[in-house]
């Protein structure tokens, strides 16, 4: 042990054999503690994973005896244990001016929808039971019924997933047969699962037409053949082509698909169920506009527009839905009970419409003001300026949202929040100091997401809705600076 005034730098260093063995770490009092907490295998596993680390560091000398006493070794295991049980998924707060971020969970459940999930969670539910007949029920019927009222559909089943919801209507309504789609909307769904990869998936042999810029009817007629089994149009949520294009209308396709004998099937990708329009944002083409077009199937996501859970909506008609339904495919991709019963709490809001932008996170962020966003910078300015003083500065900035995940790629939406700085002289070692409290501000315990763009690290206040969570959280962001 170090003497009275000698510091742990100066301490010995500890050998290999000074480390106690693992029965010996677990009679300490603070290792009975962590085993009466957690049981006996899992601090057990973490007082071995933590002795070999020890003895690794004493072997480079690289340990100091101060680090091998009674009281460092304890609460060393209890960093172990500690760690090893922290989730690794945890809630974040997104403050990078993305909406509907792909990599931070995308939407966010509204509160409807928790109480429902936990309710639901708490105990047996009637996933597959009629309770009127007490017999076995239609999982999809918890939610089929709503999906039919908001969209007009005659019947509505869902999949984990959109991607999901595109295979298995292929499968199931052209697997061994034709699918005629423009070379324009051969869209890459995300993580490399490109459309033509789906069409493979399926079992179906994909038939272009058209160019990528530009498709006419003419193009779907002349490639409707006798293998043919369905037209397939698909919405480019995420990306947009400007200049000379042309598409054929849903209306348009699904005259020739009647009159041709095929289906028509349409993939939405981001799932809005409302006129956006009405918010003051971009239209969005909605599964009612498309079933009045005459489209047999519309397929969309649960979780990006719509702002529900992960999901895969599938609306249309009665015999193309049941065709879908009843394909082997299905069982592997349905839906489980937490997401239905998010679902279900989810799409019970769509009923009444006047209360979307209160009770919807999503909407609620999409359609929040650049004022008030403002608002709750100003709030954080002066805490947020002392804490980072006087290694950064703090400034109020007008900033541009964006929707996010694929959904109105190219549009953009007034924002307010705060702009940081490195305070040095000239711009060398910004980017180091931009990383440094990037990863400072991740280290939270309730992590907080900006993005760093010239030269500043931006804290958009689009989607924070209390200022408390990150001004409670000022004085640990110090420590870590430190």
């Amino acid at each position: 042990m170090p003497a009275a005034g000698e510091s742990v730098l100066q301490s010995p260093k500890a050998r290999p054999q000074d480390l106690p063995s693992i029965d010996k770490l677990l009679r300490l009092p603070a290792a009975q503690a962590l085993v009466a907490a957690h049981g006996h295998t899992l601090v057990a596993g973490q007082a071995r994973t933590l002795l070999d680390s020890l003895r690794t560091q004493a072997l480079a000398g690289a340990l100091l005896t101060a680090e091998v006493a009674s009281d460092a070794l304890g609460a060393a295991l209890a960093a172990c244990v500690a760690s090893r049980l922290a989730p690794r998924l945890q809630r974040v707060l997104n403050l990078s001016g993305t909406v509907i971020h792909t990599n931070l969970g995308r939407s966010v459940l509204p509160q409807a929808a928790i109480r429902h999930l936990t309710a639901m969670m708490e105990g047996p539910n009637n996933l597959e039971f009629d309770l009127a007949s007490g017999s076995r029920g239609d999982r999809d019927s918890i939610v089929e019924g709503l999906l039919c009222d908001i969209t007009g559909a005659e019947a509505a089943t869902v999949v984990n997933n959109n991607a999901a919801a595109v295979l298995l209507s292929i499968a199931a309504l052209a697997g061994g047969r034709e699918v005629v789609v423009s070379r324009g909307e051969l869209v890459e769904i995300g993580g490399a699962f490109r459309m033509p990869d789906v069409m493979a998936s399926a079992g179906a042999t994909m038939v272009e037409v058209g160019t990528t810029n530009r498709t006419h009817l003419a193009d779907y007629a002349r490639a409707i053949t006798a293998r043919t089994a369905l037209l397939m149009k698909v919405h480019t949520s995420n990306y947009a082509i400007a200049g000379f294009t042309s598409s054929v209308p849903e209306a348009q396709l699904a005259t020739l698909a009647q009159a041709r004998g095929v289906a028509l099937v349409t993939d939405l990708g981001s799932g809005s169920l409302i006129d956006m329009a009405q918010y003051g944002l971009p239209a969005e083409p909605t599964p009612q506009q498309m079933l009045a077009a005459g489209c047999g199937v519309v397929t969309f996501s649960g979780d990006k527009l719509l702002g529900g859970p992960q999901a895969g909506l599938i609306v249309g008609q009665r015999d193309l839905i049941g065709k879908i339904r009843k394909f082997p495919m299905k069982r592997a991709l349905r839906l489980s009970k937490l997401p239905l019963a998010a679902l279900e709490a989810t799409l019970m809001l769509y009923l009444q419409p006047e209360l979307l932008a209160q009770e919807l996170p999503t909407l609620r962020w999409l359609t929040r003001s650049r004022e008030q966003a403002s608002a709750t910078a100003q709030s954080l300015l002066l805490p947020l300026r002392a804490a980072l003083a006087p290694r950064y500065s703090v400034e109020p900035a007008a900033m541009t949202s964006q929707i996010g995940s694929g959904s109105l790629p190219v549009e953009t939406l007034p924002s307010a929040g705060l702009a940081i700085a490195p305070l040095l002289p000239g711009k060398r070692g910004t980017g180091t100091a931009l990383e440094t409290l990037a990863a400072a501000l991740r280290s939270l315990p309730l992590p907080i997401v900006g993005r760093i763009c010239e030269d500043r690290l931006l804290l958009d206040c689009r989607c924070l809705d209390d200022a408390g969570e990150v001004l409670a959280q000022l004085a640990t962001l110090q420590e870590r600076l430190a």
